[in-house]
């Protein structure tokens, strides 16, 4: 488990082709990886990876052709930037939101508009996932966990604060890229126990 608040931006520093699955080696930045141990959870992006090797401030993951399927992982390469957290401990704070790391699919960026210091976004999203996305409520977009603002058919707004655009790969990101979706699980599991006919208060 995540919390959508990213500890440091790092970079794909090399990528290996493995037959339809990658293994991806990683320059952590600033992140600390002193209490880090083979088999932990690194969140790239948005997207729960395990650390299989470490060295120095470079570790590296094995990506399934599932995962490179369903998210961006599958179109970065060498030097492109990635939000990174380690994942939360129980004595953790909760600053953002309970995020799983399970991305549940690709949006893009629509068109970012000035709005002050701060940045007014717009993503587009599935028509599948429109639908447990609402406003006020949370939503994570490549491992950040943000405020939805607006929402509209099948897009969704949020304002991005100057301190987000630095410590995150919002500030190398343009209208047309695409992002990691994970909505908020809440709305998931609410949705679920509606179907079973259970009333989920």
């Amino acid at each position: 488990m995540f919390t959508g608040i990213i500890q440091a931006v790092g970079r794909i520093a090399s990528r290996e082709d493995l037959g339809g699955d990658a293994r991806i080696a990683i320059d952590s930045g600033s992140l600390d990886l002193a209490d880090v141990t083979l088999g932990d959870s690194i969140a790239v992006a948005g997207t729960c990876l395990t650390v299989v090797a470490i060295e120095g401030t470079r570790w590296t993951a094995d990506v399934s052709a599932e995962t490179l399927r369903l998210t961006t992982l599958g179109s970065l390469g060498a030097g492109d930037a990635v939000n990174l957290e380690k994942a939360l401990r129980l004595a953790d704070r909760l600053g953002g939101h309970l995020v799983s790391g399970h991305v549940d699919g690709v949006g893009r960026v629509v068109h970012v508009d000035g709005d002050g210091a701060s940045q007014r976004w717009t993503f587009r999203v599935p028509t599948s996932l429109a639908r447990y996305i609402a406003v006020k409520g949370s939503i994570c977009v490549d491992g950040t966990s943000l405020t939805v603002n607006t929402v509209g058919a099948d897009t969704f707004g949020v304002t991005l604060i100057p301190h987000t655009l630095a410590a995150t790969t919002f500030g190398e990101r343009a209208a047309g890229d695409a992002v990691n979706i994970e909505v908020d699980m809440m709305a998931r599991y609410a949705e679920r126990l509606a179907g079973a006919g259970i009333d989920p208060t």
